[in-house]
């Protein structure tokens, strides 16, 4: 239904980012891997986009590559994996680790993601084996600038994740957040989970 949107960001506050396009703001949700690659408010960026509609609300989730958008489809078929916990994946391994974990059928790393439990870790690789692509063709992931509360706002975004506050805070304290930005303390914090 909306396949891509191109505009300026207007605010982003992970796992939200909205975007302005010709004057109509976007409420769109998006993994970490996308933040890691987000310019400065005010920017032009494209977005590839998959729109939710539940009875009670329609989502629009957003992803840097069309390879992103279609594991996120994958995902929310497996039976147990919504659209937050395929968020969540998407946030805590890139797509080539993620496809590395199924395709090695390593249950191990999967249940280090919040929210993913040895019963759902086990059917994702049973159910994703034969259906994952087996290219590498997995983008690299940038760092961006500095925002206000970096510390803060990536707790808040950690937890926004699954990961409980206390959790969360000892994760960013553990990475040293001094004079990094929000995504980069983001994806350290979660770099350091998956090990």
């Amino acid at each position: 239904m909306i396949g891509f949107l191109r505009g300026k960001i207007a605010f982003k506050a992970p796992p939200m980012i909205v975007l302005d396009v010709n004057g109509v703001g976007y409420e769109i949700e998006a993994p970490m891997t996308v933040f890691y690659d987000l310019p400065e408010v005010g920017a032009e960026i494209i977005l590839q986009t998959h729109l939710a509609i539940r009875e009670d609300a329609h989502n629009l989730f957003g992803f840097a590559t069309e390879t992103d958008k279609t594991m996120f489809k994958t995902l929310i078929k497996i039976s147990g994996v919504g659209a937050k916990m395929a968020l969540v994946i998407l946030s805590g391994q890139s797509a080539e680790q993620f496809q590395r974990c199924i395709q090695n059928n390593d249950t191990a790393a999967l249940v280090k993601l919040p929210g993913v439990g040895k019963k759902t870790a086990e059917r994702l690789v049973l159910e994703l084996r034969d259906k994952l692509p087996k290219s590498d063709d997995v983008p690299q992931i940038v760092s961006v600038g500095n925002s206000g509360n970096a510390r803060a706002e990536a707790i808040s975004a950690l937890c926004s994740l699954g990961y409980k506050p206390l959790d969360a805070s000892r994760m960013v304290s553990a990475i040293q957040p001094e004079g990094k930005s929000c995504e980069t303390i983001i994806r350290l914090a979660l770099q350091s989970t998956s090990k």
